[in-house]
């Protein structure tokens, strides 16, 4: 490690969480705009928005089979140049195939990221892995914040979206320069001389597959809603992009006070009550009106803040033997859920919305309508609705994870009693 400068790794790898989390803020803050610009309804929006989540699964579930053999450099390479073609095809985006194609590469390029940058992150510091990992993933939601805020700024200013997106392009170049000049140490796995056949051994044991299929709750309750609130919300109050920078902002605190939280709560315990203030935080946010709402918000961002780090620092912690290719399917698995729930939700909003429409009504035509018109009074109206019942239609899957989370709870409490009691457990990653 001698010729690793791990503070410039580390920090390279945070631009790099950074820009993944500013593709997902400012696309959240722009995606009704683009509807507008390019007409399009929300199965397509939520289509192009999908694109994003399954591009990610997709590479991280690649590159964590492959980032052993060819090194987490040649993986970040690969995230920068997809980056910088991904934010350059969607400025100069001429309609649904050219966003489709763009947010394709950008899911790609943030898939690309964590496969590599997680293992990269627990193997510069082996003896603080999990402190360093809450420092890491703080950026996600840091990034929310500071893409929706330049989206609500520059969008006041009457700044067009395009220089929105292109904003995007300076800390990806300052991550591509970084990690083109700086050495990479070998994953922690093969550090730790653990065997591929351990590594499959671990992903198939009861514990992680279990852990899998949490994974997919988890990243919905978060990732759907942050992505879609300003579409779901929009006419329920005047400041639903702020609602995503306050939960992000609530994330940011919450990650950067993760360790004493898990330390003291046990990561199986904190799943469980944040399942539980997720389920009620969607449920205020589906009920509740004017500045009410805000409160919804808080904790709503209290319930998802330490989904996705706890997921992974659990498998991490737990078991340590599924190594790189652990940690990616646990993103891959989430990614991919949301990718799917995202693309099926589109379609159940539209079909809510032509419910509430006279009968016969076609949706492009109304979505066409002049404002003030009846025809876009009639449309408000059954978006005013429609938002909110996807909100509650998704509030199940928080109710299923509390009571999936409490059981993990008592079996890890009954393992823990089982081992010696100088035994530590981790902190969310």
């Amino acid at each position: 490690m001698q010729n690793i400068q791990r503070s410039k790794l580390f920090w390279a790898s945070c631009l790099a969480l950074l820009v993944t989390s500013l593709s997902f803020g400012i696309r959240a803050g722009i995606l009704s705009q683009l509807g507008v610009d390019f007409q399009l309804n929300a199965s397509q929006l939520s289509t192009i928005t999908a694109t994003a989540f399954w591009g990610f699964p997709l590479a991280i579930v690649v590159g964590g089979f492959v980032v052993d053999a060819i090194g987490m450099k040649r993986l970040l390479v690969a995230a920068f140049v997809l980056h910088l073609l991904g934010i350059l095809l969607t400025i100069f985006a001429q309609g649904y195939w050219t966003l489709f194609l763009s947010t394709l590469c950008v899911g790609l390029a943030n898939g690309t990221v964590e496969a590599a940058c997680n293992p990269l992150v627990a193997t510069l510091y082996p003896d603080n892995k999990t402190t360093r990992l809450n420092y890491f993933h703080l950026w996600f939601p840091g990034g929310a914040v500071i893409g929706t805020l330049l989206v609500f700024l520059f969008t006041s200013l009457g700044i067009s979206w395009q220089l929105q997106v292109a904003v995007m392009l300076i800390p990806t170049l300052i991550y591509g320069f970084l990690f083109f000049k700086l050495d990479f140490p070998v994953t922690e796995r093969v550090a730790s001389g653990y065997t591929t056949a351990d590594m499959y051994k671990a992903v198939l044991s009861p514990l992680f597959i279990f852990m899998f299929i949490c994974m997919f709750g988890t990243a919905i309750t978060e990732l759907f809603t942050g992505q879609w609130i300003d579409v779901l919300l929009k006419n329920v109050t005047d400041n639903a992009l702020l609602i995503l920078t306050l939960t992000a902002g609530v994330q940011v605190l919450g990650r950067g006070l993760a360790e004493p939280v898990v330390h003291r709560l046990s990561p199986s315990g904190v799943l469980c009550i944040s399942a539980v203030l997720s389920a009620l935080g969607l449920y205020l946010l589906s009920t509740l009106t004017g500045s009410s709402i805000f409160l919804a918000a808080i904790i709503f961002g209290l319930g998802v803040t330490y989904f996705w780090p706890t997921m992974i620092g659990f498998v991490a912690e737990n078991i340590p033997k599924s190594g790189a290719l652990g940690l990616n399917l646990m993103g891959g698995a989430g990614m991919f859920a949301v990718s799917v729930y995202t693309m099926f939700m589109g379609t159940f909003y539209d079909n809510i919305l032509i419910s509430r429409l006279p009968q016969g009504a076609s949706l492009e035509e109304y979505m066409k309508a002049a404002p003030g018109t009846e025809m876009a009074t009639a449309l408000n109206g059954a978006k005013n609705l429609a938002g909110p019942e996807v909100l509650q239609a998704t509030l199940v899957i928080p109710i299923f994870l509390a009571f999936a989370f409490g059981g993990l709870f008592f079996y890890m409490r009954g393992r823990r009693n089982k081992t010696p009691k100088n035994t530590t457990y981790a902190t969310a990653s």
